[in-house]
């Protein structure tokens, strides 16, 4: 474990306890073999101002929903000391009091709630105190003879069994520690959970920490193998859309499926025992909340259901029913991480970040496991004990927290062409917001770092390549999982050609962007759409489909010929739960179609004001790319749901159309 520690950063902070504890804590934090999505924390003793000016002690300890890895100082809020520590004496206190008598003794009571180790960090004397869920520990710890083996390993730490983190755990250390001088240790293991070190110098404390999980490290590779089978895999992508299929509807949402197929992965997933070692618990009972006690594994080539889905349900139901009792109501039975015979791992999960959280346990998990295989077994803790952590009021709270509300496409995939500006782009920003993951496609060389800024993926495309549309599609599902939503929007517009003197280039290349393309596109996504969740297919045609002008026949033909593609598809797609819906736009001028130049032309043709033009409809409103872009949101939610077909005008009412 490398020593971060840099003498001319941490002067930066000498003379502020504070931000000391906000620099360790950080260096914590970037260890993932430390700290892995929350697990640890971290405190710091000394004084502030009430609300009356007196200088009272109090204890700074890491707050909820911060991680510390990028932890600042309104991550720590303050609570009064002696009063935290005071809670430790009494012989019993609930979960929802302990949280109720720590918020009560925050001096903001604005700030994040206090972890709910706080009453542990206050009973621990020295004033600094650092708190990690260390691979190499935990793994040693989950070893048959874990015990004997910390206690020859740490005979300057003391040493204490498993029990229930919160107050338990807090009663526990203060009933250790009461008699004796703690100045003794270098720290406290906590079996199956993790380290804490202490000391009144932030350096010394975090010395400890790495100094400890130095010499686990040290003991696993002298006596242990850590290099694991890897190997290569492939993937069938329809095969991992049926999983992300039968999860969503288990799960009763749509979930992404994000595939791991690193070498190590696929190399685990190949393992001859793999029924046995990889389903005996989490490594850490923290890592319940994230991914169930244990994963689904699913053989190479599914059938049509995934039944290895439906018995991983059939079993959670039996799990609940051996350890649940009165007042307490069943979660969902969907499994949070799968293991793809002979094709790596599969993270589920509404959003890429609750992806990436399961695949970063995944992968620390797999490590572990065949680590402690090869020191003479692991073992996870009872079934029980899993059980009671996965169902602890402040755990659910605190995943309920960070999970948010749901939004209408939370967990969805769409995939959006002609994405880099207009329409385009106004539908993957209404998209995203709405909760999807969005994938945009766009010919401009930029697409990818204008909407990566925005936290989506973008693709350069050429949307008449055949073999650029499947390769584009094919790796949105291979990113993703799978795919729900898919907006045909990329289109060109070339006009002031009449019929007679219509060049072949013109007509030729309208026909390839607009249509064409639409049609290659549809032909490569609805296989993916068919698995999809509540799916739904939108194409932007225009008001010239029903009211078409002279000098713009390629256009006009173009997205009439989508629109009859739209209709056929919706009777075609039907029976597979597909909707085809398209928007007609018109006039919507804050799109790359239209320069300045072009718009006091045409407003000059009419004898308009530019002004004027904008809102020459019967509404006398302007159409924005966003207006366009929250109905194609809306339209492929769960408000449409029974709307299949239709086509719906965006234009603010043309007296043509109507």
């Amino acid at each position: 474990m490398k020593n971060s520690w840099n003498d001319e950063d941490a002067s930066e902070f000498a003379g502020d306890d504070l931000a000391m504890r906000v620099y360790t804590s950080r260096l914590l934090g970037a260890e993932e073999d430390l700290v892995l999505h929350g697990g640890g924390n971290t405190s710091v003793k000394g004084t502030a101002t009430d609300l009356f000016g007196e200088e009272i002690e109090v204890l700074f300890v890491k707050g909820s929903g911060w991680d510390l890895k990028t932890i600042e100082a309104p991550g720590f809020p303050a609570i009064r000391l002696a009063e935290t520590a005071r809670l430790a004496q009494l012989d019993s206190l609930s979960d929802a009091e302990m949280t109720r008598q720590l918020r009560s003794l925050m001096l903001d009571p604005g700030a994040p709630s206090p972890s709910v180790e706080a009453i542990l960090h206050a009973i621990i004397p020295q004033k600094f105190v650092d708190h990690t869920h260390t691979d190499a520990v935990v793994t040693l710890s989950n070893n048959p003879a874990g015990e004997d083996i910390l206690r020859e390993l740490y005979p300057d730490c003391l040493i204490l069994p498993y029990v229930m983190p919160g107050f338990i755990l807090s009663k526990q250390v203060y009933e250790a520690i009461r008699d004796i001088d703690l100045g003794q240790y270098k720290g406290i293991i906590l079996m199956h959970h993790g380290v804490f070190t202490f000391h009144d110098d932030a350096r010394t404390a975090y010395d400890d920490m790495i100094e400890l999980v130095t010499r686990a490290e040290q003991y696993i590779t002298d006596r242990g193998v850590t290099e694991h089978p890897t190997e290569a895999g492939a993937t069938d992508l329809m095969d991992l859309a049926r999983i992300r299929r039968a999860v969503s509807l288990v799960r009763g949402r749509a979930q992404l499926a994000v595939l791991d197929d690193s070498p190590d992965a696929v190399g685990y997933s190949r393992r001859e025992d793999l029924d046995a070692i990889a389903t005996r618990g989490p490594i850490t009972p923290d890592h319940v909340i994230r991914t169930k006690r244990i994963p689904v594994i699913i053989e190479g080539s599914p059938a049509e259901g995934v039944p290895e889905i439906e018995q991983f349900a059939s079993d959670y139901r039996a799990y609940f029913e051996r350890n649940g009792h009165d007042g307490l109501h069943i979660l969902d039975q969907a499994p949070r991480l799968g293991l793809w015979r002979g094709r790596g791992s599969i993270a589920f999960g509404g959003s890429t970040k609750e992806c990436g959280i399961v695949a970063d346990i995944a992968r620390h998990t797999r490590w572990c496991v065949q680590t402690g295989e090869s020191l003479g077994g692991w073992e996870a803790l009872p079934e029980k004990d899993i059980f009671e952590l996965e169902y602890w009021v402040l755990e659910q709270a605190k995943l309920g927290k960070s999970s948010g509300p749901g939004k209408p496409h939370q967990g969805k995939v769409a995939l959006v062409t002609g994405a880099y500006s207009g329409i385009g782009r106004a539908t993957c920003e209404a998209l995203h917001a709405d909760g999807a993951t969005v994938v945009g496609l766009d010919i401009h060389a930029d697409t990818g770092a204008a909407l990566g800024e925005q936290g989506m993926l973008g693709l350069v495309c050429d949307l008449t390549d055949d073999a650029a549309i499947q390769a584009a599609v094919e790796q949105v599902v291979a990113t993703y999982g799978g795919l729900d939503i898919a907006v045909c929007n990329a289109g060109i517009f070339q006009s002031g050609e009449r019929i007679e003197e219509h060049s072949a280039a013109t007509w030729d290349q309208t026909m390839a962007v607009n249509l064409t393309a639409t049609q290659r596109l549809l032909t490569a996504v609805i296989p993916y759409l068919k698995l999809g969740i509540e799916p739904s297919i939108l194409l932007v045609g225009s008001r010239n489909y029903s009211a078409p002008g002279p000098g713009a026949a390629a256009y006009s033909v173009s997205k009439a010929g989508i629109t009859q593609l739209a209709r056929v598809a919706a009777l075609e797609l039907a029976g597979d739960g597909v909707r085809v819906n398209v928007v007609h736009p018109d006039a919507v001028f804050d799109t790359a179609l239209w320069t300045e130049q072009a718009l006091e032309n045409s407003a000059r043709r009419y004898g308009m004001s530019v002004d004027e033009y904008k809102t020459k409809n019967l509404l006398r409103r302007e159409i924005h790319a966003s207006d366009v872009a929250r109905l194609l949101s809306t339209m492929a939610s769960d408000t449409f749901r029974a709307t299949t077909g239709a086509q719906v005008p965006i234009d603010g009412g043309s007296d043509r159309v109507i």
